[in-house]
């Protein structure tokens, strides 16, 4: 489709400023799983803000393409739903900027290893690694490197499920 960003921290389509985000869902439309969306740093963090954060810029306009993909459908036979494109609301974008402070105070802190899915409202952080033996650095409580999991940036499946009941109209 001409998507050139491959892990850069722009948009899948820089020239239209749009990341596309395939969405498993199943019949009724609710997500499969959460969302990647891109790496989370884990040093170098004095200055970051929300504004000049790589997810804000990769959030910023999303072309979503939800995908009927239960694990009870064969691949040739999952279905493209309606694709969508949708930048965040105003709420929608405070959120994550409230989740996007929140998880990186802790990593400055020191804190990573102590992030778990239950932190954020709608960003979450998880490890993103192809396997266990994948690592990179981090800083501990005391501002000394230590080597660590890579983590990612995640949407949770509630609110991509809102995003889905918005922009396709369904309803519970």
């Amino acid at each position: 489709m001409g998507a050139s960003a491959g892990s850069k921290p722009e948009p899948d389509f820089p020239h239209l400023g749009i990341e596309l985000k395939t969405l498993p869902i199943n019949r009724e439309g609710k997500p499969l799983e959460t969302t990647f969306v891109c790496v989370t740093p884990l040093k170098d963090l004095v200055g970051a803000t929300w504004q000049n954060s790589h997810i804000k810029n990769k959030l910023a306009r999303v072309l979503w393409v939800p995908i009927i993909a239960e694990r009870s459908i064969p691949i040739p036979e999952r279905i493209i739903g309606t694709p969508f494109i949708w930048s965040p609301s105003p709420e929608e974008e405070h959120l994550m900027a409230m989740d996007w402070q929140e998880l990186t105070d802790m990593i400055v802190l020191g804190e990573v290893e102590n992030i778990t899915g239950k932190h954020g409202q709608v960003l979450q952080i998880r490890p993103k690694a192809a396997n266990s033996h994948a690592k990179t650095q981090a800083v501990d409580k005391n501002g000394q490197p230590f080597m660590t999991l890579p983590r990612g940036f995640y949407l949770k499946t509630a609110f991509t499920h809102k995003l889905i009941k918005k922009h396709l109209r369904i309803y519970p």
